[in-house]
């Protein structure tokens, strides 16, 4: 497993060795003692799965607040997604920053997301299929969404935002510069 690090302070990407022979492939994209022995020890509870059908989709900018606050491993079993972290901790040098990394099915890539990060993707793809394993199962009483296209932010999500797939909940998310993080920099 190879691990990078990018420009926001505990976002990894995480890329597992590929297999491959005249079958197709084979990876082992997430093991315990492995993930461990790289220093990154996570309790993983739950798995999720989404279906995105058209490209342009967007899910996000989420989060799930304290006292349910969850690390997200994130990676694509079929298409292409940008996917996005933004620092939310009040008090980090890094705040309201983000970073976007491609996903794909062919990269075999995956993105940690710790606890205090909105996260968010557009798919890139058609029947793009977004797997991620949580540290705490979803709690409706502390999910959020910050607007995905907040001009504050400032995120390059490579679409016209006029133009994105969204729920009804992420088309009504409130601005950053109007929204309270509920997180902040651990010392």
């Amino acid at each position: 497993m190879q691990i990078e690090e990018t420009e926001l302070p505990g976002v990894l990407i995480l890329t597992p060795r590929v297999f491959g022979d005249a079958r197709g492939s084979f990876c082992e994209a997430w093991n315990r003692a492995t993930l461990q022995g790289l220093g990154i020890d996570l309790d993983f509870v739950q798995d999720n799965q989404s279906i995105s059908a058209p490209v342009g989709t967007v899910r996000g900018l989420h989060y799930q607040a304290p006292p349910h606050a969850q690390d997200k491993l994130v990676r694509v079993g079929h298409g292409a997604i940008l996917d996005v972290a933004v620092d939310v901790r009040v008090g980090s040098p890094t705040y309201g920053r983000w970073v976007g990394v491609e996903l794909t099915a062919g990269n075999a890539r995956q993105l940690l997301v710790p606890k205090g990060f909105l996260h968010g993707f557009v798919t890139r793809e058609p029947d793009t299929v977004v797997l991620y394993k949580t540290t705490d199962v979803y709690a409706p009483d502390c999910d959020g969404a910050v607007h995905f296209a907040d001009p504050d932010l400032g995120i390059d999500w490579g679409i016209d935002p006029a133009s994105a797939v969204l729920s009804d909940k992420d088309a009504r998310a409130p601005r950053f510069a109007d929204w309270t993080s509920p997180f902040s920099i651990e010392v």
